[in-house]
């Protein structure tokens, strides 16, 4: 029997942080038990969890709303972690990762000067989830089904999907080899040919135009076949994801209420059901032979936490919404990136003829060394309010960026903002 020990407070404020990151609902007795379920050999008391949750502002009051010791609301934030295993200078070796504090998180700061209009670094996607204009395309055969590259004319480079067959068709076509090669990290669990328990799950996505529940199916895919190359495939791309800054979907909403705005967990009920049959557990027969010719080796336990527990569910579709980029692609380093009203670079597709889904990071403005590199969140054109309103929603708290802080101050003038009905029916499912 082993002995159990003390832990120092830094530890276990440590511990019960990520924790409580995972499990956001949980209450301090069951926090405290999965605790001790995960440090067997440490002696914490539940009276000890409670004061250092209700230090760190992380106690929920009866409407599910954390706080803080005094009783009043605590600020809810996205929360980040860094990737130890990250090579920045993979892609450019004028950057660094920098991390602020639990607030702000992490982003990228300059090490060298950078010039205006100076090309900062290209990046391919960890996984792509396009656009929905790009994505028909794609399953009309008319976009190559991993880089979205717009497919204009026949050409003796273009692959189809080896799967297919006239049965069990598969509408993938791939610009040349190199894409159709890449696609195995994730297109055999998204290919109705090879795993048709996935047809459900995507059609739905594409039916509430759910981009963030598109990308969370893409990252999952990636993970799974992951798992069955090696431990260290998986464990690589584990940590980009589980580095990724994430805010759980019941915590977003609770940013929401004063807005009027309910969340609709019959939606997200939904989509988790169709999301396990698609990867764990298909309805027929047949569709769970061919998942078991796609995923032939056990997935490990941690993984299947990671990925089907219903909470982790709803922190996947939250983590995937906060950093999926404009047109849907999900970039390792650009996922760093922080919110600026005023963003000193800019995000470009400008390889549109062979690489659609690469990005270009420009300079809009000089920076120095040290200086933050900062992108925008929001649309600049609208006025103070619409932005904060929209940045609030993800829990970034009030913008204070220069150009926010000089219109506030009644500096430069603001437009009316725009009839948000449809934003608040949208923001019910959570979609991103």
């Amino acid at each position: 029997m082993s002995l159990r020990r003390s832990i120092a407070d830094d530890e276990l404020r440590a511990a019960l942080i990520t924790l409580k990151q995972e499990k956001p609902v949980l209450g301090v007795p069951k926090l405290h038990a999965l605790l001790l379920e995960k440090n067997p050999t440490w002696s914490v008391s539940e009276k000890r969890v409670r004061k250092i949750l209700q230090a760190e502002g992380l106690l929920a009051n009866s409407q599910g709303q954390q706080q803080n010791r005094n009783g009043s609301l605590a600020a809810i934030y996205p929360s980040s972690t860094l990737n130890q295993s990250l090579d920045v200078n993979k892609w450019s070796k004028k950057i660094a990762v920098r991390y602020f504090d639990a607030v702000r998180g992490k982003g990228l700061v300059a090490t060298e000067k950078i010039v205006e209009g100076e090309v900062i670094w290209k990046e391919d996607p960890f996984i792509l989830a396009p656009e929905w204009e790009i994505y028909d395309l794609q399953i009309a055969s008319a976009a190559c089904a991993f880089c979205s590259t717009i497919i204009r004319e026949p050409s003796a480079l273009h692959v189809p999907c080896q799967a297919s067959i006239p049965s069990s068709p598969c509408p993938a076509i791939f610009c040349n080899r190199l894409c159709r090669m890449q696609s195995d990290r994730v297109h055999p669990l998204l290919c109705p040919s090879r795993n048709p328990a996935s047809i459900p799950l995507l059609t739905f996505a594409r039916k509430t135009e759910w981009l963030a529940l598109h990308a969370h199916a893409q990252c999952t895919s990636r993970l799974l076949l992951a798992s069955q190359v090696d431990d260290g495939a998986l464990g690589t791309d584990l940590q980009v994801v589980q580095s990724l800054t994430v805010l759980g979907m019941e915590e977003r909403f609770i940013t929401l209420r004063d807005q009027g705005v309910e969340p609709d967990r019959e939606t997200w009920c939904k989509a988790f059901e169709l999301y396990v049959h698609a990867f764990k557990d298909p309805k027929t027969t047949i569709e769970k032979k061919k998942l078991a010719r796609v995923l032939r080796k056990p997935i490990p336990e941690s993984l299947e936490r990671e990925l089907f527990e219903y909470e982790a569910f709803l922190r996947g579709l939250g983590r995937m919404s906060l950093n999926i980029e404009a047109h849907g692609g999900l970039y390792t380093l650009h996922s760093h990136l922080n919110h600026s009203c005023s963003p000193n670079v800019s995000i470009r597709h400008l390889d549109q003829r062979k690489a659609l889904s690469r990005i270009t990071v420009v300079a809009k403005t000089e920076i120095n060394p040290g200086e933050e590199l900062l992108i925008t969140y929001t649309d600049p054109s609208n006025g103070l309010r619409d932005r904060r309103r929209k940045l609030a929603e993800w829990g970034f708290g009030l913008c204070q960026c220069k150009r926010c802080v000089a219109e506030e101050e009644g500096l430069s003038g603001e437009p009316t903002d725009s009839d948000d009905l449809a934003d608040h029916l949208r923001a019910s499912l959570g979609l991103g």
